[in-house]
């Protein structure tokens, strides 16, 4: 048995899962600040935050007493940590909610031990594979909607994981752009058609 690794809360003031948005302000301060680029971490790095991660994760199922195979892996350029198993689906909770406070637990024991913040996407059962299927489907309903009407379009409220994948989809397709508006735990995302 593993031991569950103690955490404490490092400070951060935007969600990991979540892109900064790009202004002429921050472009600016980016070309202004090549010298002082941070690097970014090595996939050895990143795998060592999915190892502490999976210890982590296996310690809280053996107190839970749940049975799951871990898998740790680098995709992306960030840690993953994926678990599966028969009768998971309470790690994932209503709407993935569990599953979003067991990836922050974890990313806190990560930082515990790395003294780094982690970007690490915790899975239970393909949870975030079936979600982000769902929410290209209403990303793209959404679009149909905007381009056929002109009106913006307003989604109900997400997770800064759920919000990405929408995001990402919208951003993928032309005369329509999206951004988020909102205080967590209603931020949503609006979809309307691009300025030109």
């Amino acid at each position: 048995m593993r031991p569950v690794t103690e955490t404490s809360i490092p400070s951060a003031d935007q969600s990991l899962d979540e892109e900064t948005p790009v202004t002429a302000a921050t472009e600016t301060e980016d070309a202004a600040g090549e010298a002082r680029e941070k690097k970014a971490p090595a996939d050895s790095d990143l795998f060592r935050q999915s190892e502490i991660a999976a210890d982590y994760v296996e310690g809280l199922l053996d107190i839970l007493d749940y049975d799951g195979d871990i898998d740790e892996l680098v995709s992306g350029g960030r840690p993953v940590v994926e678990v599966v198993g028969a009768r998971l689906q309470n790690l994932v909770g209503q709407r993935g909610a569990t599953l979003e406070a067991l990836q922050e637990l974890t990313r806190l024991a990560v930082f515990r031990q790395t003294g780094t913040p982690s970007r690490l996407l915790l899975d239970v059962s393909g949870y975030r594979a079936a979600r982000r299927k769902e929410l290209a489907a209403v990303a793209k309903n959404a679009v149909e909607k905007v381009k056929e009407h002109g009106e913006p379009v307003r989604l109900e409220p997400m997770s800064a994981f759920e919000r990405k994948c929408v995001h990402d989809v919208v951003n993928a397709m032309s005369g329509v752009e999206s951004e988020s508006e909102g205080v967590e735990p209603n931020r949503r995302i609006v979809v309307r058609p691009a300025a030109d």
